[in-house]
């Protein structure tokens, strides 16, 4: 990643870079290579988080987890801006209804971020996705569903100043990742076949916010078995259907967003992508 140059952009990346190791926390070292700085001024901004409460180290393990004043900081910010109490319902019908671990994060800018997960009945599961983790946008199914529902040039834009390859591979270069974009934009949901950890896939669907624009992903992953050609299109149609729903529930007043055009409908233009609706289940797949 580019190492910020303020101490402010410092101090933030290694409050992002703790926040993905909650639970269990990070060692300096571990916290120092994610966000590109030396070890000892990665020490020293981290005990100066820790003096202000922001962070704390375990005295046993020496590892470094976030600190009560975030906590406070973001139950005072809640009220404006916390949607998981409406989003919680709906991922957890999701990983009862399918068995699979579903998730919902949220768009930070030009990354997602994983704010909720239920693990479903099947034994099996993937844990590649987990509260607090971090992807660019185009790498997790979560990701590359916001992003094909972005403008076209905002998704140009992005991958312009972007290079996914050398951390996640070739897989991640601009042409595959176009034809993802367009696969996901044809389909309604984004499939993630095994491109982060080999085996483990994922789908997800994007939700709108009052703008139209695509602020949030409801997610699903699984091991390859379960999820067929036949199944990702039951899954698909449940994603898009659980979608649609929470974008209705988050638009202003709990009222419903206005409606995208069927994808049989006039061809989409190049503009802002809205929601695409849940195609109808074929007879027999629910």
């Amino acid at each position: 990643m580019d190492t910020p140059s303020d101490v402010v952009g410092r101090a933030s990346a290694l409050l992002r870079a703790v926040a993905e190791h909650e639970p269990e926390g990070a060692g300096t070292s571990v916290v120092a290579r994610a966000c590109g700085l030396a070890r000892p001024t990665a020490h020293r901004l981290l005990t100066s988080l820790a003096e202000a409460g922001l962070t704390e180290r375990d005295h046993e393990s020496g590892r470094w987890v976030l600190g009560p004043e975030l906590y406070l900081l973001g139950t005072a910010a809640s009220a404006r801006y916390d949607v998981t109490a409406l989003a919680q319902p709906v991922v957890r019908r999701l990983s009862v209804a399918t068995g699979e671990s579903a998730f919902f994060s949220v768009r930070r800018g030009d990354e997602t971020v994983c704010l909720l997960r239920e693990d479903g009945s099947f034994p099996i599961r993937s844990h590649v996705l987990h509260e607090g983790i971090r992807f660019p946008l185009g790498v997790a199914s979560a990701g590359l569903a916001i992003l094909s529902h972005l403008p076209d040039s905002e998704v140009e834009d992005y991958l312009a100043r972007t290079d996914l390859v050398p951390t996640y591979g070739e897989a991640h270069a601009g042409a595959p990742l176009r034809e993802r974009v367009g696969r996901t934009r044809a389909e309604g949901w984004a499939v993630n076949p095994g491109l982060l950890v080999e085996g483990s896939w994922g789908m997800a669907a994007a939700v709108f916010d009052a703008r139209g624009l695509p602020a949030w992903a409801l997610s699903l992953t699984g091991i390859e078995a379960r999820f067929s050609a036949a199944r990702r299109r039951e899954l698909g149609v449940l994603l898009l259907e659980e979608a649609h729903a929470l974008t209705r529930a988050l638009a202003p007043g709990g009222g419903v967003a206005p409606g995208p055009r069927p994808a049989s409908a006039a061809p989409r233009s190049r503009g802002a992508r809205t929601a695409p609706r849940p195609p109808r289940p074929a007879r027999g797949s629910r």
